[in-house]
């Protein structure tokens, strides 16, 4: 990592340290929770000396856009004081983005101010869409994931083979 991303590093974890309400993935990733919904803080490298945080809350998967959505959410986007709406059709999955300067002048102000909006609205909006448009929060994704995976694996496992 540069220079700049192990600043961003720094304050990432000093200012959500405080806090205790995040996960480190790796080097470059962390997580928090709001609501039904998680942020992805990344850390990314920009020419040799830079970086920048991209904030990610993905909001719902398995919606279909539509005009009418895309218009909403557009309209939304000239309303909010930052961060954006965005779509990415592969996996019918809507996010919230918003991306700051990280670095050497990084503001814990502003990283806090960042991750709060970031996180809110994601989770104001989330159950919004659902509700008119359909699709399921990551946190409903999340669950299904792990009762699947509890329901598939192996009893023996748990109770030390088949013995009786």
């Amino acid at each position: 990592m540069n220079p700049a991303e192990v600043a961003t590093a720094l304050v990432i974890e000093e200012t959500l340290g405080d806090r205790g309400s995040y996960r480190k993935v790796d080097d470059r990733l962390y997580v928090i929770k709001q609501g039904s919904c998680y942020v992805m803080i990344n850390i990314v490298p920009w020419e040799k000396d830079r970086a920048l945080i991209r904030c990610v809350a993905q909001l719902v998967k398995g919606v279909k856009m539509s005009g009418e959505l895309a218009e909403q959410l557009l309209h939304l986007n000239s309303q909010l004081r930052f961060g954006a709406f965005a779509w990415d059709p592969a996996d019918e999955l809507i996010l919230f983005i918003h991306s700051i300067l990280g670095g050497a002048t990084l503001d814990r102000d502003e990283l806090i101010a960042t991750l709060t909006d970031v996180a809110l609205i994601a989770d104001e909006y989330d159950d919004r869409i659902i509700k008119k448009y359909g699709g399921q929060t990551m946190r409903e994704l999340l669950e299904e994931a792990a009762l699947d995976r509890m329901l598939d694996a192996d009893p023996d496992r748990f109770f030390g083979g088949a013995e009786a």
